[in-house]
């Protein structure tokens, strides 16, 4: 485990690594300039000048990540160029929010994905399964503002069973979490009936059979414990996701997260967040597929970490 650990830690480092310099490359070669951005429209050349060499903005390519790369590495992730702000305070900021966000969309997509694939898989080739498939494909290609706006007209504004937007209470958690879920149930579905019928035509399923076991013991007990291992992969591919920030959604809704705070930085070119955001949504992907790889053996001894 320990070997493990520690060759997966290596691995993550070099991920990052390559994600920082590339990242790093694609903002120092984007038309917009920064500086501008800070200087304002009607700043002198001479002023912009003086911007730029301040921010260290004048230097070569790889002077300037040399630059960020030592300043990261001893937990200095930047100053914002507009909100004067360590860019990881406002990162820290906002990560409740997120965080929040993130588990209650992956708790939706679970409870609505792995329903809607145990349910088709059970009833393969049948008009349910036709249907549940053809609604998780309908999920999957729906745009998340139009879902979103569908959601809180109905819900907000008609019944009014909801807030129409902001953050705080479990209330205003619940249409952000909820249109999340149904974006993302379909990719769980259509995993989860795949992998159950596979499961399904295992020897050890009709031993089960054989034995007079009830059905929903036989696909709780049996077949769901081994079904669900693709699953959890993909959980932690959707870590990283919401980690990043989910930006329609959170505009929509108005939630104070990650992404609105990214947006807001691409629409400024304020590097500093962009980079910082960029890398904590990396770092969640990489660690969210860790976390996924350590539990995978606790469901199944069957799997060895190697």
């Amino acid at each position: 485990m320990a070997a493990y650990l520690i060759r997966r830690l290596i691995q993550a480092a070099l991920i990052l690594l390559g994600v920082s310099f590339v990242t790093f490359l694609l903002l120092y070669v984007l038309p917009a300039d920064p500086v501008r951005q800070i200087a304002g429209r009607s700043a002198t050349a001479e002023t912009v000048e003086n911007i730029r060499q301040q921010l260290g903005l004048d230097k070569p390519f790889f002077v300037q990540y040399a630059r960020y790369l030592g300043a990261l590495l001893q937990g200095d992730m930047g100053r914002s160029y507009l909100q004067k702000t360590e860019v990881a305070e406002l990162i820290l900021s906002r990560l409740p929010a997120t965080l929040l966000l993130m588990l209650g969309a992956i708790i939706c997509e679970l409870i609505l994905g792995l329903t809607m694939g145990i349910v088709a898989a059970l009833w393969r080739g049948r008009a349910l399964d036709q249907t549940l498939m053809v609604t998780s494909f309908v999920n999957v290609s729906a745009p998340q503002f139009v879902v979103s706006l569908l959601l809180l007209y109905v819900f907000a504004v008609k019944l009014g069973w909801f807030p129409i937007g902001g953050y705080g209470t479990f209330a205003h958690l619940v249409l952000p979490a909820v249109t999340l879920g149904i974006l993302g149930s379909g990719w769980y579905s259509r995993m989860m009936r795949s992998s159950m019928i596979d499961v399904l035509r295992a020897d050890y399923i009709r031993t089960a059979r054989a034995k007079g076991l009830t059905r929903a013991r036989i696909v709780l007990r049996h077949a769901l414990p081994n079904a669900i291992l693709p699953v959890i992969a993909m959980i932690g591919i959707d870590i990283g996701i919401f980690m990043g920030g989910i930006v329609v959604v959170e505009s929509v809704f108005g939630w104070p997260g990650i992404g609105q705070l990214a947006w807001q930085a691409i629409q400024r070119v304020d590097i500093p967040i962009i980079m910082g955001v960029t890398l904590v949504s990396a770092c969640a992907i990489v660690l969210g597929n860790l976390l996924a790889d350590l539990i995978a053996p606790l469901i199944d001894p069957r799997i060895k970490l190697r």
